[in-house]
């Protein structure tokens, strides 16, 4: 059976956890496996974004593992590695390591940074293919409506872009 065969009755019964947990993992599985033919994973571009002060760094100071960790801890996987994935990088030249163990962004990371994030737009395509704009806001209010009425804050997890 496919959604499509469902009443829209019974999809309103349905366990909005459920849907979420598979969109999630939906999700997430497309885009790591769209970065990883491009040549990346998600955890590289995170730390990539993390030590740029032209992205999330507020102050473009290096940062050490348990640092970054801290700064990814609301969209990072428990299998996400950083320490594998920081030696990547470093393989790279895309960042480097002081004597403190912190990681700083090089030149060759930024642009490699600014070059990785020229693919957001067309996984983003793929994923909304099909979806107009008026009806995903929609879906993401419904959201927020749900997490504010479970007691939680939907606007303190909000993703940096």
């Amino acid at each position: 059976m496919t959604i499509d065969q469902i009443t829209d009755a019974a999809l309103a019964t349905q366990p909005a956890a459920y849907w979420t947990r598979l969109a999630y993992e939906a999700l997430i599985a497309f885009t790591r496996a769209q970065q990883a033919e491009l040549g990346f994973t998600q955890p590289q571009f995170w730390l990539l974004r993390n030590l740029s002060k032209n992205h999330i760094s507020p102050d473009g100071h290096g940062m050490t593992i348990p640092e970054l960790q801290e700064a990814m801890a609301t969209y990072i996987k428990p299998e996400d590695d950083l320490h594998a994935e920081a030696q990547v990088l470093l393989g790279r030249g895309w960042i480097s390591r002081d004597s403190d163990s912190r990681l700083w962004i090089t030149e060759a990371g930024e642009q490699a940074r600014v070059r990785l994030k020229t693919h957001a737009p067309a996984i983003r395509a793929r994923i909304h293919q099909g979806i107009d704009d008026a009806d995903y806001v929609t879906a993401l209010k419904v959201l927020r409506r749900m997490i504010e009425n479970t007691g939680g804050n939907s606007l303190d997890r909000r993703p940096s872009v």
